[in-house]
């Protein structure tokens, strides 16, 4: 398709292109029936198809396009108008102010986890809209999520063709994403994304047998785009006041008691404490627990959860991990709840009322 060089071009004679010249495949334009300013691309096919071919992929084309067209949510960049131009299908869509995440960490360097989890649950929040829609985006990378000046994340990229028609590859991109969002390149052979939970977090959603619930997502992304893990709180503050460490362990036994099964992920970089001091244990992904916090006799269960329960109190506490023959200094009353807790005997660990008891309730 070739641009009139004398002057700007419109499409279905209401979008005036503003910079027919202009690189990139997203241009500039203005819708004159509105009066507004919108942005158009040209959905490209291959040139080597034959008619045939050319017409059932232009018709495809059309059809997931308006299908986009029909998609809102506050974090998806809206196709306002799908049109046909010498045969070629344009979408027309709203402008948003921003950089790609792509274009940021490129120019910049790779995005704190804070910003990356926020940017993460705006893109999750979109994907969660169209998939209901059953709508599957197949392009989700970072040159798709927009980060504009309000510092929201809005993805891009809807009405064009699909790499993939299921809806756990796009979760499967947004965690390459979230990987490329604090490492700076795609995820290789041993995925390494920024510290715990955020790690687990994208090595899971990495995972070829498929990704964690959508729920698990978007509470750990939740999670960290306002709260610190504990783990990174006891490395900036030191040992913590018994009655804070009492507050913490109250919040994950409530947690424990509230599951349908062992958690077998309980240690601090997966406990998350928001600027009140309130704590909250998020769901476990695929890996598993650190050596320091897992219970002596191995494997998961109720009773490993409590020997990692009294792990994370004790470093909470002490502002270490315990070692054998380590000294409890800094428990105070919490003391004898913590050696029961640490039993390497798994009969004789407390249950979850009778800590919620000894932490003070």
């Amino acid at each position: 398709m070739h641009l009139d060089m004398g002057g700007p071009r419109k499409l279905a004679g209401r979008y005036r292109l503003l910079d027919p010249l202009a690189a990139g495949p997203e241009r500039p334009a203005f819708d004159e029936s509105d009066r507004r300013e919108v942005t158009v691309r040209e959905l490209r096919l291959p040139a080597e198809l034959r008619a045939a071919a050319l017409h059932r992929a232009r018709a495809a084309a059309l059809h997931r396009a308006r299908a986009a067209a029909a998609l809102r949510h506050p974090s998806i960049v809206r196709v306002l108008d799908v049109v046909t131009q010498d045969d070629a299908p344009w979408l027309v869509m709203e402008p948003v102010a921003g950089t790609t995440l792509e274009s940021a960490v490129g120019s910049r360097r790779p995005l704190p986890v804070v910003q990356a989890a926020r940017a993460g649950v705006g893109v999750l929040a979109a994907l969660t809209a169209a998939h209901a829609a059953s709508y599957v985006h197949g392009n989700v990378d970072p040159g798709h999520v927009l980060l504009t000046a309000e510092g929201r994340a809005m993805l891009t990229g809807f009405g064009l063709p699909s790499r993939s028609t299921w809806p756990s590859a796009d979760l499967w991109s947004l965690g390459a994403t979230l990987h490329f969002a604090v490492e700076g390149r795609p995820p290789g052979a041993s995925p390494a994304a920024g510290p715990e939970p955020f790690r687990s977090l994208v090595r899971a959603m990495l995972n070829p047998s498929g990704p964690p619930p959508v729920e698990v997502i978007r509470e750990t992304l939740e999670r960290l785009a306002v709260d610190r893990p504990l783990d990174r709180l006891i490395e900036a503050l030191g040992p913590l006041p018994p009655a804070e460490v009492a507050a913490i362990g109250l919040a994950v036994a409530d947690r424990l008691r509230q599951g349908q099964g062992p958690h077998g992920g309980v240690h601090p970089g997966n406990v998350l404490v928001d600027d009140r001091g309130r704590a909250t244990l998020l769901p476990s992904v695929r890996s598993g627990t650190p050596p320091a916090y897992a219970a002596p006799e191995g494997g998961p269960g109720p009773a490993a959860d409590l020997w990692s329960l009294g792990a994370t109190l004790y470093a909470a506490l002490e502002g270490r991990p315990p070692a054998p023959g380590a000294p409890m200094t800094r428990a105070g009353v919490l003391g004898p709840l913590l050696f029961r807790l640490l039993s390497p005997d798994p009969a004789a660990r407390p249950s979850l009322e009778e800590v919620a008891a000894g932490l003070g309730r």
